[in-house]
Parts: C-alpha cells; structure tokens; sequence
C-alpha cells in the first residue's frame, strides 16, 4: 500500500471513531428488574418457581425482587422452611432482594403456623437475609441499610432510580386486635416512615429520576382515598401522598398481600384527585403465578415501564 493511501485509510478510520464517540453518549442506558411475592405457598409453586427465576435470568434481570410471605398463612414458620426459602433465593443467577411479609413473623403466633413468637421469628429472619450489605444471589448488589434495629430497611440503585425496602407487613401492619397498637408496632412505624422520607430526600438531592417502594402489605390505597383509613397505614400513606406530591419524578410502590396483577393509580391528593406520578405495582400471588418486569429507560422522560408475564409462559 502506498504511503498516501494508508494515510487516508487513517483519516478515515480517525474519522469514524470520532463520529461514534460523538453518537455513544446519546444511546440509553436500561437496566431490568423483576417484581414477585405470595410464593411458594404449595408444592407445585415451590417446584415452579426456580423455573420461573431461571427464565427471569434468561432475560438478563439485574435484580429480582420478592415483597414477601414465602409460604402460605396456615403452614409452619420452621427454621426448616425459613433455609429453604434462603437456599432457593440464594441460589439465584440475579441479585436477589426480600422483603419481609406477614407470613414470615407477625403470623407465625397462629397454632398452624407453629405458635412461634413473632419477633423471634423476625430475629431469625434477620440473621439469615439481612445480616451483611450486599443481596443474596449469585450476582450480588450493594445495599445501603437503615441504621439501626431494623436492617430489612435497605436501598439500591439501579441507574437514575432508587429502590426502597420497607418492613410494611399485611394484617394491619401489625397493629394488634385492640384500639391501642401493639408496642411493636408503635416501635417501628416510626422507623419506617423515617426511612421513606429520607430515602425521598436522597432521591431528591441525587436527582433521582424515579422512587420504587418496595413493601408486602396492600395498604387500602381505595380506602384511603375515601377517608376510611386503615389505622395501620394511615401514617404511612399520609407521607407517601406529601413525599410523592414534592417529588418530580415517578413514584412506584410495589406490593403484595391481595394477590391481585395489577398496575394502576389509587393514591389520591387531598381533593380526591388521581396524583399522576405515583403508580401502584401489585404483584402475582398464590394461586396464580406470574412476575411483573420492570424496565429502567435511562433517556425517557418516565423512566420505568412494565410488562406482567404469566408464569407457566404461554405456549407459542
């Protein structure tokens, strides 16, 4: 090759490296998550589920995440069933995050569940799920958790969202039977609406671009928005209405308990009104399996969309 042609092939080649440099930072970044809970509750969804965690894999999910009740509400809360439930999430090819249920320890008091104390449960759950600052799974995530007696209370980052946990269970959020709360729940609630606004206050210093809650109970999002709170979770959803109304980006929060698919918008401003940046995510539960993917558009203006998948996947 003759000087001159070689270097006009560099040119060339300089050229086109620039103009890709240029292009690069314009392309979005997207990452995946994927949303369950209510399961295993029998035999066959404990034989299911590593299935449906392999095809979450399959579809490159950088974290998958359980809201909680791993069993169903009438069987044991053994240490047996709490090492398994550990094994299997642990065994995960995605990061894999758990957030506390009311099947795991504020129902294990029930004759079917054993007659365990709860917040013994609660310990042992602690010791085996949230005892170090990185997710189970073969991939693990760093997680950032609430100083303090209450390490279920976690954060992560994926791209320009924040993910929080919150130990938010069903039955009331453990209030009790009675019109006094239960000492444990005046213990905690306050910690867990300490964690929601600070996490929004972190998400607004960062400039976050989106918030996902993550939490087991259903909080009564319809009942709220008739004045007809549940005692529970009045405190709790009168903050998450302040904190999403002066947050700018969107507000996620992701739920179990009444076992209903579903995305939609139930939370309501004080004039009844349908607050447009806040989303309800309720995942699949027993008796239908399924998980809902979450995916994270770096670029967009509203930055998460979602897609629910059945689980068995329908034949083709």
């Amino acid at each position: 090759m003759k000087i001159g042609s070689a270097k006009t092939a560099a040119s060339v080649l300089f050229a086109l490296l620039l103009s890709l440099s240029c292009i690069a930072p314009g392309i979005a970044d997207t990452w995946r998550f994927a949303l369950i809970g209510d399961t295993p509750y029998s035999e066959r969804e404990r034989a299911e589920l590593p299935k449906m965690m392999e095809a979450m894999a399959d579809r490159r999910i950088d974290v998958i995440v359980h809201i909680g009740d791993f069993k169903s509400g009438s069987s044991l809360c053994s240490d047996e069933v709490f090492t398994d439930r550990f094994q299997l999430f642990d065994a995960s090819r995605a990061a894999f995050v758990f957030v506390p249920g009311d099947n795991e320890w504020t129902d294990c008091q029930r004759l079917s569940n054993g007659g365990y104390d709860p917040l013994e449960r609660l310990a042992k759950l602690r010791s085996l799920f949230w005892n170090k600052d990185r997710s189970l799974g073969q991939a693990t995530l760093a997680l950032e958790r609430q100083p303090g007696a209450y390490p279920e209370h976690a954060r992560f980052s994926l791209g320009p969202v924040l993910f929080v946990s919150l130990n938010l269970p069903g039955s009331n959020n453990n209030w009790g039977m009675s019109n006094e709360p239960r000492p444990e729940f005046l213990a905690r609630n306050p910690a867990v609406v300490a964690w929601l606004k600070d996490s929004f206050a972190q998400a607004r210093r960062d400039k976050r671009s989106a918030v996902v809650l993550l939490f087991q109970a259903n909080p009564g999002f319809e009942h709220y928005a008739q004045g007809f709170p549940h005692r529970g979770y009045r405190v709790f959803l009168d903050t998450l209405r302040e904190e999403t109304l002066n947050f700018p980006g969107q507000v996620v929060a992701v739920h179990g308990d009444t076992h209903i698919s579903r995305i939609d918008q139930p939370l309501r401003d004080r004039n009844g009104r349908t607050i447009q940046n806040f989303v309800r995510i309720e995942t699949f539960g027993y008796p239908i399996m399924g998980w809902t993917e979450g995916i994270i558009d770096s670029e967009a203006t509203n930055p998460l969309r979602f897609a629910s998948h059945p689980w068995p996947q329908p034949t083709q």
